[in-house]
């Protein structure tokens, strides 16, 4: 049996995530990536109820983006483990979150955080 991975890639957002206050208030933007992995039937697909939902993962992605956390991954492991909540058949997540300005003196580039798990 064969295995199918749902890639939601590239999710933008400004939140409100971060160690320190001034983040707090005035957020910052932020990248996420998903991966889900599931079985794949031994017979072809032919409805949206016999597979995972990007909308659905979507939908949990932008809930978790929208409650300020200090850390990233706080929200990487919440997301994975709602994602897992929502569809058991899922044998794998991964979350990336990037933050593209991080506030580091002399930082030029982005940060980011990521967590996978298997189930």
């Amino acid at each position: 049996m064969g295995e199918f991975t749902i890639e939601l890639r590239g999710l933008q957002f400004y939140s409100f995530h971060g160690l320190y206050e001034e983040e707090r208030k005035v957020g910052g933007e932020f990248v996420v990536d998903v991966w889900a992995k599931f079985p794949a039937e031994n017979h072809q697909l032919n409805s949206i109820n016999e597979t995972v939902n990007y909308a659905a993962i979507f939908a949990i992605v932008k809930d978790e983006m929208n409650q300020p956390r200090e850390l990233l991954e706080t929200i990487a492991q919440s997301m994975a483990e709602k994602i897992y909540a929502k569809y058991g058949v899922i044998i794998e997540v991964e979350i990336r979150i990037e933050k593209k300005k991080a506030p580091i003196v002399g930082l030029n580039g982005s940060v980011a955080a990521g967590y996978k798990k298997v189930y």
